[in-house]
Order: structure tokens, then sequence, then C-alpha cells
């Protein structure tokens, strides 16, 4: 999961990002800013990113459905991008395609979404927020060798196993607690998890910044609109009241998208994409510590048990060797 996205990443100058002296180099206090910054920008993104699991919890909770809940996760980020969009140029979506366009607002936009939150209607919390990572994580690995040539190493393929090992424990709470609803919550994860793994395995492949794709799956996700109404209505999301659609609408629309997204390059510009890696480890952790914390719901000693084997597995599994390689499509260039 981590490398389709951090060799996705543009990486700007590093004279933007570097406060040199007069003999043009950094100083150790700015090297020590920096490392701080982009440390507390690899901890935000993960934490925004984990976020976005309570945060459907409660909504679907407080009476949003799945539909509703999407729509607020695309439709603002949307609407702030588009201007960038249409500048940059709609006809080519900025030398993205059209084609290539769809393809990955269907894998990483609304159906991605949609599925996930459906996910979150029959099993706990902790299941969606650890087996999704996961899923991706070994998505990844896989077709970065089968699709991009990829070596796997000895401690990446112990790591997946591990991993392995962890949704094995997790999915087993569900055969054993849940039942039937369960096991189709659970494999709605993995799906989700895999469709993330292909969304980012085709960014790396057809050298696509990860902002860009992120704005265009934004905007093209506005389709969705005019769906929603001629399926449904709105009274619903009118009827739950302005402070539970505010909410979402930041947390959904807001952190969980280009927030983390933004935070999470910068993290890899002031870090290294080795280091940054790491950060992805943490969004299970974070997800059941805010899931307890902010909605209540108390994470089981078989979920704990299962996070600790895939937080282990994740540290095998992200070990890179040598340089990371970052895209350099020129993103809006226009």
């Amino acid at each position: 999961m981590s490398e389709t996205i951090i060799s996705s990443i543009q990486r700007p100058r590093l004279a933007s990002t570097l406060t040199a002296d007069g003999g043009g180099h950094s100083d150790a206090t700015s090297g020590f800013n920096s490392t701080a910054f982009g440390v507390i920008c690899g901890i935000g993104a993960s934490l925004f990113w984990a976020s976005g699991y309570p945060a459907v919890r409660h909504g679907l909770n407080a009476g949003f459905s799945p539909a509703e809940l999407e729509l607020h996760r695309y439709l603002w980020s949307g609407l702030a991008f588009l201007p960038f969009v249409m500048r940059a140029g709609i006809k080519d979506l900025n030398g993205i395609g059209w084609g290539r366009g769809i393809v990955l607002t269907v894998l990483g936009g609304p159906v991605f979404a949609l599925i996930g939150y459906a996910g979150l209607l029959l099993v706990p919390l902790g299941h969606g927020g650890v087996i999704q990572p996961s899923s991706a994580t070994l998505g990844g690995l896989l077709l970065a060798a089968l699709v991009l040539g990829e070596k796997l190493t000895t401690s990446r393929v112990v790591g997946a196993l591990i991993i392995v090992c962890g949704l094995v424990v997790i999915g087993g709470e569900a055969v054993a607690t849940i039942g039937a609803n369960g096991i189709v919550g659970d494999l709605l994860f993995v799906l989700t998890g895999l469709m993330f793994a292909t969304f980012g395995t085709l960014l790396r492949l057809w050298r696509i910044a990860a902002m860009p794709a992120a704005a265009i799956i934004s905007v093209l996700s506005l389709f969705a609109l005019p769906v929603h109404w001629l399926l449904g209505d709105f009274a619903q999301m009118t009827a739950l009241g302005w402070r539970e659609n505010l909410l979402q609408a930041v947390l959904q629309g807001v952190l969980t998208g280009p927030a983390a997204m933004y935070l999470f390059a910068r993290s890899v510009v002031l870090l290294g994409a080795g280091r940054a890696a790491i950060f992805f480890s943490l969004i299970p952790l974070f997800v059941l510590l805010l899931g307890w914390l902010a909605i209540g719901e108390v994470p089981s000693t078989v979920q704990l048990i299962g996070l600790v084997i895939v937080l282990l597995g994740f540290q095998l599994a992200q070990k890179t060797e040598g340089a990371q390689r970052v895209v350099v499509h020129e993103g809006w260039s226009k």
C-alpha cells in the first residue's frame, strides 16, 4: 500500500524544502526542524486517513446512508478542485486522459467508497481498519511483482505471510461471532483493499502523480450528484441537521481526502520515501484508537491480537532496497 502511493507522489524541487545558509547548505537546526515537521506531517496524514473509518461509523449510526456519506466524501473536494482541473485542461484531464481518469475513479472513487461503507454495516470498525490497509499492502506487493516487474525480497514475502496470519485471526472472529454477514463484510474490505492496490499500481504504471489523480477523481465523482438526485433525495441528509452534515463534510471531504494526501506528500519530501512508508502502519492502530475514543467502539482481544500480528508484517513488508522511484509527471502544468 505504501509504495503504490509513495512512488506516485511528485517531489517538489529540493530548494523549496530546505532553508539554506549563505553557502548553500542547510544548518543543523534547519535539518532538525525539517525532520520534525516531516514526522508531524506523516503522523497527521495517517491520523486523517484513519479518522475516515470512525467518521463513517458515526455517520451510519446517525442515519446517513452509504450513498449520502459517499456524497460528502467527494462532493466538496470535487467542487474545490474543479477550477484547477478546468484550468489545467478538461479536454484530456491534464494529459491523464478520460479513459484512464474513469478507470482510476472507479477504483479509488465513489464505487470504492460505497463498498467500504457497506462493509461497516456488517462488521466491527476494527475489521475494516485492519483488513482494508492490509489487503492493499498484500495486493500492492503482488501487483508490483506481476505488473511492474519488481523483485519480491525475502523480508517482503515473510512480512506478507505474517499479514495473512493476522487477517486469518481477525477473519476467524467474524466467522465465530458474526457468521455469514461477518464473512461478507470482511470480504468487502478485502475487495476495497485490492481495488486500492490496483489503483496505486496503475498510478505507477501510467506515471501519474498522486495529487493530480486525487483531483481528477474528486471532479469526476461529481457525476454521482445527479445520479443520487435521480435515485433518491436529500431529505434524510437535511433532516439530520447542519452539524452532522458539516462534520461529515470536514472529516470525509477535507481531512480523509486531499488534506491527508498533501501531508503525506510533504512527509515524503522531508523524510524520504523509505522513512515515510512507516506511517502507513499507523493507520490500523489509529483506527482502533479513534474508534474507542471518539465513538466508544472498544476493540476485542482478538482484534488487538490480529492488529499486533499485522503491524509486525507491515514492518517487514515495507522494507525497501535502495532509493524509491518517484514519478515525474508534471501535474498541473498549465
